[in-house]
């Protein structure tokens, strides 16, 4: 490549990553924890400065305590506050956002956290950097070409790179997407023009997510959300189909004003703006040879049920570490071909829940918290027992929490490796290098047998006896060392 009449040194790196939003960076995390060589480019100067992606799902929670940011996001947010209605100028009654859930044992969280995706992604990209990982801004992709042996992208400016492997992670435009022709099948969720927007505003206060209804001729709703650990609201309104929306101070303090109690001047600031219309797209593949799609290149969802970033960042965490096994040659190749068959389903079933609740056909309850996610269906679930209970843990399913005989599992689990748990057995596993083994007497959410933990916190074996465990390992990469 050329630039200038100067041709620039190509870089290699076994991933690259384009995309440093919250799917690009947590993926950046995950690589750089396992001693992976890879880079993340962002065709903008810096991160993203809103907030349109707030919550963090429970099941998000726990991968963000695995890959080492949790204790940033605790304190970077807070709870969701109770929904006021106004009306008239005055507040009409509460209403609940999220529908309650009952603390158990399985899960330390239990309801969503509200932190800025702004935020979200300074406390990522801080980790990468504190792991040895990089991120080079102002690269955007003009090319993509690859071959048996790799993948070469070519950037408007700057050297070009070869990678083993690439993924987008480059949104909802893609321009990686795009390069390949994979296609996206979607449809428009609601056809009237939204606006978000953080701003500055004075007159209200910071407990509650006020919510003011469509009044006669004003054209949508207006809801104005205190954004935890900022001094910031999040505006988000609703337009009449074919409405140009205002982004500007004026604009936004008009908006404001006419459908609230509240003076033009109540609103100080625009800090960032944003229009959109609601829409829910899902790309039809999400692997073209050596290049993989993760989150908004992958799937598109409406924010009513804040599944977005959520379903990206775990988009991340179920690729990171089958790159890291298959990069470090303990995996076959054939590892990889398990994203899509796993990561497509669970998009799609998102985007019909996402769509769903943003059309009132949902609540936002026990699903978008998405700890009942898995993988049964999938072929690296493997469940050798039969006879089941309905309710029984199985492979495919997510490994829960607790603290039993002093033991807390979720601490075992955390790190890069696998892990091989033993409940009510006395029989000695066999040994597999880098993984971590834990054995209690009993725990009635597993039952009794033997599982292998994945290094996503899934059941991938289970059975009553460790007899066969060593051919699925041998699958997964585990006889040459794969994990601590």
């Amino acid at each position: 490549m050329e630039l200038n009449g100067v041709k620039e040194r190509l870089v290699n790196v076994d991933v690259l990553v384009v995309g440093a939003g919250p799917t690009g960076l947590a993926l950046g995390v995950d690589l750089a924890r396992r001693g992976v060589d890879a880079l993340v480019v962002e065709r903008a100067d810096g991160l993203f400065p809103g907030s349109r992606g707030k919550g963090i799902q429970p099941r998000t929670m726990e991968v963000f305590d695995d890959l080492g940011v949790l204790g940033a996001i605790r304190a970077a947010g807070g709870d969701y506050p109770v929904g006021m209605i106004w009306q008239d100028g005055r507040r009409a009654g509460e209403h609940l956002m999220f529908d309650p859930a009952e603390a158990g044992d399985d899960s330390p969280y239990t309801a969503p956290w509200m932190v800025p995706q702004w935020r979200t992604q300074e406390i990522l990209f801080a980790r990468l950097e504190e792991s040895g990982g990089r991120v080079a801004f102002g690269r955007e992709v003009v090319a993509v070409a690859q071959d048996e042996d790799g993948v070469t992208v070519e950037f408007a400016s700057g050297a070009p790179v070869r990678a083993r492997y690439v993924v987008a992670a480059d949104g909802g435009r893609s321009a990686v997407r795009r390069a390949l022709g994979i296609a996206m099948t979607g449809e428009t969720v609601d056809p009237h023009p939204m606006l978000v927007s953080d701003v500055r505003i004075t007159g209200l206060d910071r407990d509650n997510w006020h919510v003011f209804p469509p009044r006669e001729n004003t054209g949508g709703f207006l809801a104005i959300c205190p954004l935890a650990g900022t001094e910031d609201f999040q505006v988000v309104a609703q337009f009449p189909q074919g409405t140009d929306v205002d982004l500007s101070l004026d604009g936004i303090r008009g908006t404001v004003a006419e459908r609230s109690h509240l003076s033009p001047e109540a609103v100080t600031e625009v800090r960032w703006a944003s229009d959109f219309r609601p829409r829910t797209a899902l790309a039809d593949r999400f692997r073209a040879g050596r290049v993989f799609l993760a989150g908004d290149s992958a799937h598109i969802h409406s924010p009513a049920g804040g599944q977005g970033l959520n379903t990206s960042v775990q988009d991340a965490y179920n690729l990171g570490w089958k790159l890291g096994a298959v990069l470090s040659g303990g995996a076959p190749t054939s590892l990889l071909d398990t994203y899509e068959e796993e990561r497509l389903p669970v998009a799609a079933d998102m985007l019909g829940l996402s769509t769903r609740v943003h059309r009132g056909e949902a609540r936002r309850g026990a699903a978008t918290r998405q700890l009942g996610l898995g993988y049964r269906g999938s072929s690296l679930a493997v469940e050798t027992r039969t006879d089941l209970p309905e309710k029984a843990l199985r492979a495919g399913d997510r490994a829960p929490d607790a603290t039993v005989e002093g033991v807390r599992l979720f601490d075992v689990f955390r790190g890069p490796h696998w892990t091989l748990l033993t409940v009510g057995t006395e029989e000695e596993p066999p040994p597999l290098p880098g993984v971590r083994t834990v054995r209690i007497a009993s725990y009635d959410r597993y039952g009794t047998g033997v599982f292998l933990v994945r290094p996503d916190g899934y059941v991938g074996w289970a059975g009553t006896s460790a007899r066969d465990l060593p051919r699925y390992a041998n699958r997964v990469g585990l006889t040459a060392g794969q994990g601590l």
